[in-house]
């Protein structure tokens, strides 16, 4: 197998993009980078110091505090200024936000900035939205994930359950139709396929079947 590698992994929120790469990356001994939970931490930094209040953000303070943010992945953890926030980066309250503040061009420049180094200097399977079509268009192997609306939001609602919430499946369902939107018409980096990525409809598989699956085509493209 190739010495330095980077495996794609592009997606709409809750088509099981997190699920594959960590899977993936235990297989292979290989870092796992959730690009997605960078966006998150910024959100969640954003609504802790009041520059994020009812949908409304403060964004050129913001972004006079990106280099007082310091976010890292430890083992399964993932950590906003030496805090493990893996769970309150799920919570509806960040997920209703998240698209707002990914939106913004700095930001994402900021975070791909980040990743671009993470993956430059070890493997990586990294996975998020624009992954295979900005962070790293020269990926070994490139994967664009979609599934059943509905499998999403169950999926998703069944997420927030563990965390004692009280959100309806109806409201998961109109923030992932809402997120859909703005991710995949935003004018930077938005929600598409790469040409030279294989399609997954994760409707068609379990979980165990879709890694095996994927890992089949990591031994033909890059063993």
């Amino acid at each position: 197998m190739k010495k330095h590698f980077v495996i794609a992994i592009d997606g709409a929120s809750s088509t099981g993009k997190s699920t594959l790469a960590k899977g993936l990356a235990k297989a292979l001994d290989l870092a796992h980078v959730d690009s997605g939970a960078m966006y998150r931490g910024i959100t969640l930094y954003a609504q802790q110091n009041g520059l994020l209040v009812n949908n409304k953000l403060n964004t050129k303070a913001l972004l006079s505090q990106l280099d007082d943010i310091n976010l890292y992945f430890e083992g399964d953890t993932f950590k906003l200024n030496g805090v493990d926030v893996s769970t309150q980066i799920r919570s509806m309250q960040v997920s209703e936000a998240v698209s707002l503040v990914a939106t913004i061009p700095e930001i994402r420049s900021f975070l791909v900035a980040q990743q671009r180094i993470i993956g430059t200097n070890q493997s990586v399977v990294m996975d998020g939205r624009d992954i295979g079509t900005v962070v790293f268009p020269k990926a070994d192997l490139k994967l664009f994930l979609v599934a059943d609306v509905n499998i999403r939001v169950q999926r998703r609602f069944d997420e927030l359950n563990t965390q004692n919430t009280t959100t309806s499946v109806k409201e998961v369902f109109n923030n992932l139709v809402e997120r859909d939107h703005l991710d995949s018409t935003r004018a930077d980096s938005p929600l598409v396929q790469a040409d030279d990525a294989i399609l997954l409809d994760a409707t068609q598989f379990t979980v165990e079947s879709m890694l095996d699956h994927v890992l089949d085509l990591v031994a033909k493209r890059l063993g």
